[in-house]
């Protein structure tokens, strides 16, 4: 078990590490310079993260944890399957505010599903599980009658809507991103009404052919 020094060692080279990312960009930033931000020896720094996507994973790890009872909070405060989901992806923007550089910043390697450190590979599965669950509670609970075939694959659709406005945000050069707020208000609103609209008989072809371009999206 980490002792209280240690923990405070990694989480002092953890932060002087999100620092460079944000001044210097993730490529340009060597362990090098985070070991001198942090204050420690280069050794030091290896020794509790033997890379720079070590550390982004560790950043990528406490974000989830400590996200995880605000988006409780919130879905308990929310109610209804359209506030929900706007809820849920706010938490996100009010946590990652300080650190919006740093998703800038890697960019470039999230987009890549090989990468380590994309949100979409394996490295990161663990977190994006715990993501897809909320999202599996919405449907659940959300008071929209979702069809059974479909079901089994909205919360990956909503969490990769998730995805895409978040990357919309870290994008976003609006004061206070004021694009991105009106852009999951309104697409929050309109994935519930196509949910609604999803349920109807005559929307079972549409529905036929939504499953075939999630499955290729799968590659299944």
């Amino acid at each position: 078990m980490a002792t209280e020094k240690a923990e405070a060692t990694g989480q002092n080279i953890l932060d002087a590490a999100l620092d460079l990312f944000r001044e210097e960009g993730f490529e340009q930033t060597t362990m090098r310079a985070i070991a001198t931000r942090a204050a420690v020896a280069t050794g030091a720094a290896y020794y509790y993260f033997p890379s720079k996507d070590a550390i982004v994973l560790a950043f990528y790890e406490r974000s989830c944890a400590e996200m995880q009872p605000r988006i409780a909070a919130a879905m308990d405060a929310a109610k209804g399957f359209e506030a929900r989901l706007r809820e849920l992806i706010r938490v996100k923007f009010d946590y990652f505010t300080p650190n919006r550089g740093v998703l800038r910043a890697l960019l470039k390697n999230g987009a890549d599903p090989k990468h380590p450190l994309s949100p979409f590979g394996g490295e990161t599965k663990a977190i994006r599980d715990i993501d897809l669950a909320w999202f599996a509670k919405i449907c659940e609970d959300g008071g929209v009658r979702i069809p059974r075939d479909l079901e089994p694959e909205l919360p990956g659709v909503l969490w990769m809507f998730q995805m895409g406005v978040i990357f919309f945000w870290v994008i976003d050069d609006s004061p206070n991103q004021a694009r991105t707020a009106r852009l999951l208000e309104l697409g929050a609103k309109v994935v519930t009404g196509l949910i609604r609209l999803s349920g109807l008989p005559m929307m079972r072809p549409v529905r036929k052919v939504a499953l075939e371009l999630i499955a290729i999206v799968k590659g299944e």
